[in-house]
């Protein structure tokens, strides 16, 4: 069981992140965001794969006026990301945005910051610190010469006493670099600092096949500290994926589960049946379904009996025929050509709680 840090509670339209909320999944829009219908759009194909915060980059006022009539088409809490002109974020605030992505210092004088956190006072709007190993600022790079972990937390730690002078609390903090023991030492340098959430993610990690394998190292290593109450994995990708992405990562660690959770082995000269192409079209065909359940297909008979009696339905193959096990009982014998059909039969009553 993974212990989970202790937050501070900070409410993000209708979600609580940290205190032992759910981790939530986070996506952003690539899209134009003064392009409303499209940005809309994009949005919803999120919200269908189970993106429950999303971010939108805000570039100029056109922008920011069009967040008004995105926030009434969606449903998930809607993130405003802004750097340098304030007067965005004010109008940002002003037109319903759920959260802003500032970092204080690069948004003017202390006059413009308080005026920012002041809106966000009332509407209850909380802030996101996001730290980026790539845009620190000159005086930090100097001393540390190049973007360390430490020099992240020392940029952090200097944006949030900004806000908590002006008596602000309602922070999130990231700490993203595309370097993974980088990003992963900043985080766990700073939860020993601050009880704020933490965003997580691995910023520019690259496209699917990297992106994917750098975020679940990094992010999943995070997590299994107890750090992190809510994650974006960063794809060179359709968003959609990312949230793909990170529900595995939840998922692979049993922290949440979204779904079916499929268990296959990676095959070997004691398969005796073409076991690679119906995992994938299984996982293919089933991949809507939101059961929570374990489904093993497997190809061995030295480990798939064992695997597929662990799951809530599973399959161990021989050569012209399986086992179908459920809950860890042996049912019956099928055909190897029968496994497709009866793994979707199976699952699709246990969807309309019927007795197979």
């Amino acid at each position: 069981m993974i212990k989970r840090r202790e937050t501070l509670p900070v409410r993000v339209g209708e979600l609580i992140v940290g205190n032992q909320n759910p981790i939530w999944v986070q996506s952003m829009t690539n899209t134009q965001t003064e392009d409303v219908v499209s940005t809309i759009a994009q949005i919803k194909k999120l919200e269908e794969a189970g993106c429950e915060i999303v971010r939108l980059a805000v570039l100029n006022i056109e922008a920011a006026r069009g967040l008004a009539q995105i926030k009434k088409a969606i449903k998930i809490p809607l993130v405003a990301d802004i750097h340098y002109d304030y007067r965005i974020a004010l109008k940002c605030v002003e037109n319903g945005v759920d959260k802003l992505r500032i970092n204080p210092g690069n948004i003017g004088s202390i006059e413009r910051i308080k005026a920012v956190v002041d809106a966000c006072k009332d509407k209850s709007v909380p802030i996101r610190i996001g730290v980026n190993g790539g845009s620190l600022e000159k005086e930090i790079l100097e001393k540390y010469r190049r973007p360390t972990a430490e020099a992240m937390v020392e940029s952090a730690l200097k944006h949030i006493d900004i806000l908590e002078k002006l008596h602000f609390d309602q922070i999130i903090v990231s700490l993203k670099a595309s370097d993974v023991v980088q990003t992963v030492e900043a985080y766990r340098l700073l939860s020993s600092r601050v009880q704020y959430p933490l965003h997580l993610g691995i910023t520019e990690a690259g496209t699917m096949r990297h992106g994917i394998i750098k975020s679940s190292m990094g992010i999943g290593s995070m997590l299994l500290d107890g750090i992190g109450d809510t994650l974006r994995v960063s794809l060179t990708e359709d968003p959609v994926e990312e949230v793909k992405a990170a529900k595995g990562i939840l998922s692979g660690l049993a922290i949440r589960r979204f779904g079916i959770e499929f268990v296959s082995c990676p095959t070997c000269g004691r398969c005796q049946y073409d076991m690679i192409d119906i995992a994938k079209a299984v996982e293919l065909k089933l991949g809507d379904c939101k059961l929570p359940i374990t489904v093993a297909i497997m190809g061995c008979p030295v480990n798939g009996p064992g695997e597929a009696r662990e799951a809530d339905l599973g399959i161990a193959g021989g050569k012209d025929h399986a086992v179908l096990f459920k809950k860890g009982v042996a049912i019956r014998k099928i055909a190897t050509a029968d496994i497709m059909d009866t793994l979707e039969q199976e699952i699709r009553a246990l969807e309309e709680g019927r007795i197979t």
